[in-house]
């Protein structure tokens, strides 16, 4: 089990990996690889202190270094989900879960905007993640929404463990069903089906935390990164604008030294 696991590996989540790892704690980096970003296309971040004229490649490159080189975990891929345990929080990824005392959400803005009836009936025949929850639909009819370029993939998985997969590359989409998905009307054709995939590059924040407060469509958090679930804190463009690599990365130390904060104050409470 780690002390933080930080989501997104952009300025702010890898400003608090670095301030964690000063602090002595375990963390691990969740992230997609951050050479697919837009700052990592930037050909010049023109208002960096101290660093003008810098590139985005460079400064994501220097502050990957400086983590890793730290001692933090990169662990490349995709979270679909945050789980609270009691006192630890489960992190979903691809096929595989960690688990960690803290969360730093440091995922930036995700661009993206339900589908009618996919947050009601998620969990319930909505997934995120074909290698995580394929096998509850093997031998059944599942839609597979493509809008991420390892899309093709996860659908030849669901289709190679028995799935009959129908692919659908389309924004009008509404997800059918009360208590569990019955169908999916694409482009005003209904089809029944027993599950449906919608495969994002990344899943907007309170979609993968049930509860988390939002203001204006970002994370609500204090100075200090606290958001309102205890042990889980927010850095960076999620918590809202100015979207300023600057800022970001002041958050991040922010947040990481709350957390800090909160897993001293937690063993110490234990101990007792």
């Amino acid at each position: 089990m780690f002390d933080v696991i930080v989501i997104g590996g952009g300025p702010a989540g890898l400003s608090a990996a670095i301030t964690l790892r000063q602090r002595g704690k375990d963390v691990a980096v969740i992230s997609n690889d951050y050479k697919d970003s837009g700052l990592y296309k930037a050909r010049e971040v023109g208002n960096y202190p101290g660093l003008p004229e810098i590139s985005g490649p460079d400064l994501l490159d220097k502050l990957a270094g400086h983590a890793y080189g730290s001692g933090a975990i990169s662990i490349a891929g995709k979270v679909s989900n945050i789980l609270p345990g009691g006192e630890v929080f489960y992190v979903g990824h691809e096929a595989e879960i960690e688990s960690s005392k803290c969360i730093i959400i440091a995922t930036g803005v995700v661009q993206s905007s339900l589908f009618p009836g996919e947050e009601e009936l998620l969990g319930n025949g909505v997934s995120y993640c074909a290698t995580c929850d394929g096998m509850l639909f093997r031998g059944k009819r599942v839609c597979v929404v493509t809008a991420s370029k390892e899309a093709g993939e996860e659908a030849e998985y669901l289709a190679s463990i028995g799935c009959e997969v129908i692919r659908l590359n389309t924004k009008n989409i509404t997800v059918n069903g009360e208590k569990h998905v019955s169908s999916v009307t694409a482009d005003g054709k209904e089809i029944e089906c027993d599950g449906v995939f919608i495969l994002r590059h990344a899943i907007a924040p309170h979609m993968l935390l049930k509860g988390l407060k939002l203001e204006d469509g970002h994370i609500l958090t204090g100075r200090s990164g606290k958001t309102n679930i205890p042990g889980v804190f927010a850095a960076g463009d999620c918590t809202g604008t100015p979207y300023q690599v600057a800022k970001a990365v002041g958050e991040g130390l922010s947040a990481a030294l709350t957390a800090v904060e909160h897993i001293d104050s937690s063993n110490k409470q234990y101990q007792k």
